[in-house]
């Protein structure tokens, strides 16, 4: 005879250390989660000190971004209930290391091999994007392409736009996830021109960077020739 899987009885209880009264009721709820691994709606009420309607309000919205995983615990007796767990995008919300890590990495990496070397390895990650984006791109109009890099950058953490000025083609970036990187290790900044120069296929000139102090990075290129 078959049996029904069992379920380790859990402890659902929110251990809530922080000062709550800095914080939003939303930012409450998802500390909460993010402390207690996976909460219900009765234990974010008492972490948040709002009623379990006022918990669940924002635990709609909170899904509806995509940041709460749920899943289902039956009881044996009842009906089932739900707790709540960060998603990959809810655990991106909060502060990570890194940064520092891969500034160490690089830091190792340059003093183990030569300066081609570190170079030839971030052309590899240029060239893996490309790869995986490919199928997704060729073919495409130059406009239809910086459409489908504005979206490809901001996968890649950037915030990035594009427009027609003058007869070119200006491609903003108006954030970038490399920038505490880049301070110490300015390779990091090849990544995007590369990426953009080779989805374009064609060359682009960078009018400003934000490493060198401008508020943005931004590229342009020349409107394509039509022949006549």
């Amino acid at each position: 005879m078959l049996q029904s899987p069992r379920i380790a009885k859990r402890n659902f209880n929110v251990k809530y250390g922080s000062d709550n009264s800095k914080l939003s009721t939303r930012e409450v709820i998802l500390d909460a989660i993010k402390q207690s691994n996976e909460a219900t709606v009765e234990s974010l009420a008492v972490a948040a000190d709002v009623s379990p309607v006022t918990v669940r309000h924002h635990l709609n919205s909170l899904q509806a971004e995509s940041l709460l995983q749920t899943r289902s615990v039956r009881r044996k007796v009842g009906r089932p209930y739900y707790v709540y767990s960060l998603s990959d995008k809810g655990h991106e919300l909060f502060p990570q290391r890194y940064m520092s890590l891969s500034s160490r990495l690089l830091d190792e990496l340059k003093a183990r091999f030569p300066s081609g070397t570190v170079d030839e390895l971030f052309n590899g990650v240029v060239h893996q994007i490309v790869e995986d984006n490919r199928k997704d791109f060729e073919g495409l109009s130059v406009e239809r392409r910086l459409d489908f890099l504005v979206k490809l950058l901001a996968e890649e953490g950037f915030l990035a736009s594009w427009e027609l000025s003058g007869g070119k083609y200006v491609l903003t970036e108006y954030s970038c996830p490399y920038f505490s990187v880049g301070q110490r290790h300015d390779e990091v900044c090849t990544l995007d021109r590369q990426l953009v120069q080779i989805i374009l296929d064609t060359e682009v000139e960078q009018e400003s960077c934000m490493l060198h102090g401008d508020s943005q990075c931004q590229f342009t290129f020349s409107m394509p020739v039509v022949a006549s």
